[in-house]
């Protein structure tokens, strides 16, 4: 698959209905996936198989991701500047 066509898939998974993360995905995959090593862009992968309700409890900081790959990737979006 051609890296325009994954971009596009990628666009519809980080659609998750809820706007704050729509827009911390979309920045992601904006300013970071281009140049993201493998290894970053396969956890950033398995943080879009995970559930919203956690997903956004994880990024505002209610709740610690007990996965600390996926903790670190997560501090990093959320450091993205809006």
């Amino acid at each position: 698959m051609d890296e325009a066509t994954l971009l596009k898939k990628l666009r519809w998974r980080c659609r998750r209905g809820m706007r704050e993360l729509d827009q911390l995905f979309e920045r992601y995959l904006d300013r970071q996936w281009a140049t993201a090593p493998t290894h970053e862009r396969d956890v950033f992968l398995r943080l879009l198989d995970c559930e919203d309700d956690k997903l956004w409890r994880w990024f505002m900081g209610y709740e610690v991701c007990p996965d600390a790959e996926l903790t670190v990737l997560i501090a990093r979006i959320r450091a993205l500047p809006a």
